[in-house]
């Protein structure tokens, strides 16, 4: 069984460089050779708060995932592979428009003047929760190259994503979790074909069923399949075969049961599409992509060596699994630190149909030529976050303050170099990744001149994508003001 990482950031740092000397493996020329006739088949599995270190691949010894280990085997593997946001509706509007938080205004779930008035210094920027009809989404770009698309679980950014092109709808509507008790029946969703599911049903399960029965039903077109689980966000729950089975388990870092079960659950699934699509001699012809909305909870599941969670800009909130699968056209077993994030999907996808239908802006780029081998160069990633969001469990979170995941600020990642800049205080922090990748030794001070590079050039994406950063006071603001003070 391969593995990107493992439990010290050493081996971490050790694995990557191997990766980048090396370079990705690629099969024989023949067995590499695209299939110009029809395009592929799509599955993207988007799962969500699965944390970068929530699968075996990644390094996990308490999660027991072998399907998604057995993906990893059959595809391309990223170490360093990003969601476009920390938090789930952002991250979600990412993926499906290509395009970055300042374009679709899309920041964060909800208000974004989140946690107490007290304790924000400035007035956010208001915070958009729909993704705009004007967006042409990804199944409308594959529409206009003949797919036919479904989208199973969780949609988040709007009541149907039926609305953004999508053909088919399963249990997704504006909500961002299945409610109490709602991942076993009788469901909480307001989708009347989950009214009359058997009791005790696991709507995991059931997901992968409406979404197999759909690819077995696009006989004659190409399909595109959004497999997008509720699991394993809260509210956490597990069958009690699997909780007992993970009570007796556990490695000091991680040791949720019930979580333990829920990520059991979501890799059978993906164990149940591998095996459609073999029995149904559909790989040659179909790219997989596993992948996770954000990072995870970090008082639920440890991201250890990483910083922080999930709705935190450290490493811990936004660096997440990345699988690529692709028979015959991506090497198997293959691995590489390749910067990606989940802008990229949009414009790979786009070359790989072949649709000249898309957003007039696009923030990732195609990553096909290194999907099959080549090398390419690598982009910067931006995160922009001018709004507040409230801590999740102000002593595990690992965050910059205990109030707080993350305050109004933005991020870059270049390389092995990372940039933060907090807008409260005008504050820079400085990371090199390689060497840091917990992110506890601020360079800023000690290396100011690439501190000033980088904040030259995180400056002038902001004006150019004119992303709105958040000036104006807050008169409710106290200075010193500690809400967990009785």
């Amino acid at each position: 069984m391969k593995r990107i990482s493992g439990l010290n950031s050493a081996k971490i740092a050790t694995l990557i460089l191997v990766v980048m000397l090396s370079g990705c493996k690629s099969k024989p020329e023949k067995e590499m050779a695209v299939n110009t006739k029809t395009p592929p088949n799509i599955v993207l599995i988007n799962v969500d708060d699965m944390g970068w270190m929530d699968t075996e691949p990644y390094g996990t010894t308490f999660y027991q995932t072998p399907n998604i280990s057995r993906l990893s085997n059959m595809g391309m593997t990223f170490s360093r592979g990003y969601a476009g946001a920390a938090n789930c509706a952002p991250s979600r509007a990412c993926l499906l428009s290509g395009m970055n938080t300042p374009r679709h205004g899309i920041y964060t779930v909800g208000n974004s003047d989140r946690g107490n008035k007290k304790t924000r210094k400035l007035i956010p920027i208001p915070n958009t929760t729909v993704l705009h009809d004007s967006v042409v989404s990804l199944a409308e770009m594959l529409a206009d190259v003949g797919y036919t698309s479904g989208s199973f679980g969780k949609w988040h950014l709007g009541r149907d994503s039926r609305s953004q092109g999508f053909d088919v709808n399963f249990g997704g509507e504006e909500r961002g979790n299945p409610g109490k008790n709602g991942y076993f029946a009788p469901y909480n969703l307001s989708d009347p074909k989950l009214k009359n599911a058997p009791e005790g049903e696991n709507l995991t399960d059931r997901l992968t069923t409406e979404a197999i029965g759909f690819m077995k039903s696009a006989e004659n077109k190409p399909f595109f399949a959004y497999v997008t689980y509720y699991a394993v966000h809260t509210p956490l729950a597990t069958t009690p075969e699997l909780q007992a089975k993970y009570e007796k388990l556990g490695n000091g870092l991680q040791n949720n049961a019930t979580f333990a079960g829920m990520v059991e659950t979501v890799d059978n699934n993906v164990g149940r599409i591998i095996d459609f699509l073999e029995r149904e001699s559909l790989l040659e012809n179909t790219l997989v992509i596993f992948t996770s909305d954000n990072g995870g909870i970090r008082d639920i599941s440890s991201q250890y060596p990483l910083r922080a969670g999930k709705g935190s800009y450290y490493e811990g909130g936004i660096r997440v699994p990345f699988i690529f699968v692709w028979k015959g056209q991506i090497a198997s077993g293959s691995a590489t630190s390749h910067i990606i994030s989940n802008l990229d999907i949009y414009p790979t996808l786009k070359e790989i149909s072949g649709s000249a239908l898309g957003n007039e802006f696009s923030d990732g780029q195609s990553i096909l030529p290194l999907l099959k081998g080549d090398r390419i160069l690598e982009k910067d990633l931006y995160f922009h976050f001018p709004i507040y969001l409230q801590a999740y469990n102000r002593k595990t979170d690992d965050g910059r303050d205990p109030l707080f995941r993350t305050r109004p600020g933005s991020a870059l990642i270049s390389g092995d170099w990372k940039l933060h800049h907090y807008y409260e205080d005008n504050t820079l922090e400085l990371y090199n990744l390689k060497k840091d990748i917990g992110e506890r030794t601020n360079l800023a001070e000690s290396n100011p001149e690439k501190a000033k590079e980088l904040h030259g050039r995180l400056q002038n994406w902001i004006n150019r994508n004119e992303a709105p950063i958040p000036t104006e006071p807050n008169p409710d603001y106290v200075e010193g003001f500690n809400p967990n003070k009785k």
